[in-house]
């Protein structure tokens, strides 16, 4: 039986974008969760807005007129079918991806994506507040686990797994990025001690927001600083969610790809992989916090744009995201071509 079938790049490129579809649409959810956990009293409508620079959505927001208020941001990322970025767009298009892979994916995946789709299509405006957003955050991170379980559990482990969970590993490293990121925007407003108190607080909700809450207990004495939160999601190889795992597992996909199956192209990609790498490494976390999170943060997310990028140039149809400005940054939200 021959196990050396090349895999259409149609099917690659479907895979590597619905697994980042998905993965955005639990990570929204959690950056959403947090996000109602900062608001301050007063400042709702500046905390919210934060969720709209972050996404780099400004731009999209605007052009629809709407006014920068809590209400309206919960709206259009919860349950705005036209916005691109959101929680309705990202499943509808991770479900055409997975309508292109039904002779790749297995049969409870599919279904499974529908059930959960059909679902939040149903979500309104009484969703959207309160324990109600909760419970919603909660129902979007749990539909996303349990696909992420049944293709642990059913999908062929051939070219297309790998291409799987590069998708996944570049979507949850950028999303971590941006969940540091609204810590970054919705500093506290106080001083002394009730600033050092509000700030444990504010990186303990971070950390649950990241699932890593119980894993940082683990390994964090009890006197923690914010420095040692930023430095566990960043570079702790031992939590899933962290940026230096996700950068060693794209490694490890590209390499596998190389090796097991001689695919050319991985070598822009891996160098590209060594600069996230040394970026990660090459500076103290007291060093990153002193120069800039939100500076040292905007740096990752571009090389994994451009990661992403060499990806897609070397594997996938008719992708040339490098070849203007301004388009590898909206390749790495939007797919610009569904299979």
């Amino acid at each position: 039986m021959s196990r050396d079938t090349p895999l259409l790049a149609r099917y690659a490129e479907s895979l590597f974008w619905m697994a980042r579809y998905l993965e955005r649409v639990e990570n929204l959810a959690r950056l959403i969760d947090v996000t109602q956990t900062f608001e301050s009293p007063g400042h709702e409508a500046e905390s919210w807005f934060a969720l709209i620079r972050i996404n780099a959505d400004e731009a999209e927001f605007a052009k629809r007129g709407l006014v920068p208020t809590a209400e309206a941001v919960r709206r259009f990322y919860l349950i705005d079918p036209a916005n691109p970025t959101g929680v309705i767009a990202s499943l509808e298009a991770a479900r055409i991806n997975a309508r292109t892979l039904r002779p790749v994916i297995s049969t409870e995946m599919w279904v499974q994506l529908n059930v959960f789709h059909r679902e939040m299509l149903a979500t309104t405006e009484d969703d959207l507040s309160g324990d109600h957003l909760s419970r919603l955050c909660s129902r979007l991170k749990e539909g996303v686990q349990t696909h992420t379980g049944i293709t642990e559990g059913t999908f062929f482990r051939d070219q297309g797994w790998f291409f799987y969970q590069m998708g996944r590993a570049i979507e949850r490293a950028d999303q971590m990025t941006r969940l540091l990121d609204i810590r970054y925007h919705l500093l506290v407003r106080a001083a002394g001690e009730e600033r050092r108190i509000a700030e444990l607080t504010q990186w303990n909700g971070v950390l649950r927001a990241a699932a890593g809450y119980h894993a940082f207990r683990r390994v964090a004495s009890a006197g923690f600083k914010p420095a040692d939160v930023v430095q566990f999601l960043l570079t702790d190889r031992s939590f899933p969610r962290s940026v230096a795992l996700c950068v060693e597992q794209i490694e490890t996909q590209l390499s596998g790809l190389r090796r097991r199956y001689g695919l050319r192209g991985t070598v822009a990609a891996l160098e590209r992989v060594e600069e996230l790498r040394a970026g990660l490494v090459g500076r103290s976390i007291d060093k990153i916090l002193a120069d800039g999170l939100h500076h040292f943060l905007d740096g990752v997310q571009r090389d994994l744009i451009l990661l992403a990028a060499e990806i897609g140039t070397a594997f996938f149809r008719d992708w040339r995201p490098l070849a203007e400005t301004g388009a590898a940054t909206e390749a790495s939200q939007v797919q610009t071509q569904t299979a």
